[in-house]
């Protein structure tokens, strides 16, 4: 539990006690025990009511106020309207009367609060984010995928501030992200950990405008599905390296940044004769062929070279070829690597 709200009950379980104290010696005709017993229960039942609300976040406030309001708006309508007038006229009906308005006024209230709770997540197009500073600046919202974070790129992006957009983080893509964290598979874990590195690092640029969104998708299972409703709910884009969320979500209407087609598009444009240094990382399969690649996928498949790999070496090309992962790239190495 954090401390703070410990120390914030003890507190007040403690201006609780004092207050019994206080009034049963101001009200000298109650006993000691009855007083205490009142007061102190009043005082735990506040307390569990505030266990009880946990998680209960700004935007559920702000939908149950609403829907409070509307509530009493309605019923009040309700009750002042032509309806009852035939029973306000008889006294004998001046009770049922009443009590038919208190019916009324209840049950609208309680409507009103729940058809408002359950569409909390609607009100991010009333009130999509609202920024606490002088200046009146507003850009536009990113859904941010596990997968992109997990891939690091989009944190380059931010380093050197070619990305102004504000990176929303959905509370379940963190629970994903630490799912795949605490997973028994190193791999995973692997993952998992990198891309909880990026999420720190993130939060840590202070021209980087992070945010946490609480919102719970109830009619989604799957974690895609989830982003594709809060990025309409919300009119706001898709950050990912996620081939088939990304596909997903233009055939929503959802406009997704895609960060492996951004990587392709600034790749310089590899031409027969160009110089690439590149680390070789596994034999071919031909003789004498070593394999390395480009920060885009493509392959690049070294002659004479089988005895470099592990090694970084400068290479020509001689020529290039189009493949499902980018290029496939034939070079030969350079005098100076030998």
């Amino acid at each position: 539990m954090d401390k703070t709200l410990i120390i914030l009950r003890t507190a007040f379980v403690a201006l609780s006690l004092a207050g019994c104290l206080a009034f049963w010696h101001y009200a000298g005709d109650q006993t000691l025990w009855r007083v205490f017993v009142i007061g102190m229960g009043i005082a735990a039942l506040t307390i569990l009511v505030d266990i009880a609300i946990k998680g209960f976040s700004i935007r559920g406030l702000t939908a149950l106020s609403f829907g409070l309001a509307l509530g009493i708006l309605v019923s009040y309508l309700i009750t002042v309207s032509p309806l009852f007038e035939p029973m306000d006229k008889a006294e004998d009906f001046a009770e049922t009367a009443f009590l038919i308005r208190l019916i009324t006024f209840i049950v609208v209230l309680y409507l009103c609060m729940v058809i408002a709770l359950r569409g909390k997540d609607d009100f991010n197009l009333i009130i999509p984010y609202v920024r606490f500073v002088p200046q009146n600046v507003d850009s536009p919202l990113a859904l941010v995928d596990t997968s992109a974070l997990i891939d690091g790129r989009l944190l380059a992006l931010c380093e050197n501030r070619w990305f102004t957009h504000t990176l929303i983080i959905p509370r379940f893509v963190l629970d994903e992200l630490q799912g795949i964290a605490d997973s028994t598979n190193l791999d995973r874990k692997e993952r998992g950990r990198r891309g909880m590195e990026v999420l720190n690092r993130l939060r840590k640029m202070p021209f980087v405008d992070l945010r946490i969104n609480e919102s719970a998708v109830p009619k989604a299972d799957l974690v895609d599905s989830k982003l594709i409703y809060l990025a309409e709910s919300m009119r706001a884009k898709i950050i990912s390296t996620d081939y088939n969320l990304i596909r997903m979500a233009e055939f929503h209407g959802i406009q997704a940044l895609d960060v492996d087609a951004l990587t392709r598009s600034l790749q310089a444009e590899i031409g027969v004769g160009s110089m690439l240094t590149i680390k070789l990382v596994k034999n071919g399969k031909e003789r004498g062929q070593a394999v390395g690649f480009l920060p885009d996928g493509s392959m690049v498949v070294v002659d004479n070279a089988s005895d470099r790999v592990g090694q970084i070496v400068t290479v020509s090309i001689d020529s290039a070829v189009p493949s499902g992962a980018g290029k496939l790239i034939f070079a030969q190495l350079e005098p100076t690597s030998t």
